[in-house]
């Protein structure tokens, strides 16, 4: 998912389309068991009902795997005019092949916002910065233009350092108030913008990488 140019880049989500056959009580070990960033249980793809968990905790919102998700259900023939997760109902859109998802700042993880000079500065962390454990560095590449270099550190939440974050970067558009296109990662993109009443935008375009089974041990 918020795959960049020529299908490079993108963060890894693990979907369950049919949620419903694996327990409550398993999906957290299921998760740390896949290893990804993020993996979601869909409970109910009609209505958009959907768990989210990183490999440690699961989360009210998150950006990437709500995007995800969208897309996915509509390449099922199932599209969603909302996704209801655990922090309330997020409105979805779908826009030439990409999706688009609106949450609040507030539901997601509460990620620090730290600018740096420049976008060599953000490549050259070698880990999160003064050792904090839920921080997104970032630095203007185009500041007319609205294109930041982001990097993002969540070991509180089980992930050393995500390649495409949504939630930050809700939180980032409307920290700003402005539109923007986040590189983040390797190589993923991830657009963002402020709507009204305090909520923000976030999408991208997404591919299939593979379909399998995932036993349940």
């Amino acid at each position: 998912m918020f795959c960049g140019e020529r299908d490079t880049g993108g963060n890894s989500l693990g979907v369950f389309l049919d949620g419903e056959s694996v327990p409550p009580e398993a999906r957290q070990r299921v998760a740390a068991e896949l290893g990804l960033s993020e993996t979601v249980f869909v409970d109910d793809a009609a209505r958009g009902e959907i768990q989210i968990f990183t490999p440690a905790v699961e989360l009210d919102f998150a950006g990437h795997p709500a995007v995800g998700t969208a897309w996915l259900l509509a390449e099922h023939q199932t599209p969603v005019e909302t996704l209801r997760v655990a922090a309330g109902e997020a409105a979805v859109r779908y826009e030439g092949g990409a999706s688009f998802v609106a949450g609040r700042p507030e539901w997601g993880p509460p990620w620090e916002l730290e600018q740096l000079d420049s976008a060599e500065e953000v490549e050259a962390l070698d880990g999160p910065p003064g050792g904090h454990d839920l921080i997104a560095p970032w630095a203007w590449v185009d500041e007319e233009a609205g294109i930041v270099r982001a990097r993002v550190f969540g070991p509180r939440i089980g992930i050393a350092e995500d390649e495409a974050t949504g939630s930050a970067a809700v939180r980032l558009a409307t920290a700003l108030g402005r539109s923007l296109d986040i590189r983040q990662g390797h190589a993923s993109r991830v657009l963002a913008r402020p709507l009204a009443d305090g909520w923000a935008e976030v999408g991208g375009r997404s591919v299939l990488d593979e379909t399998t089974d995932h036993p349940l041990s």
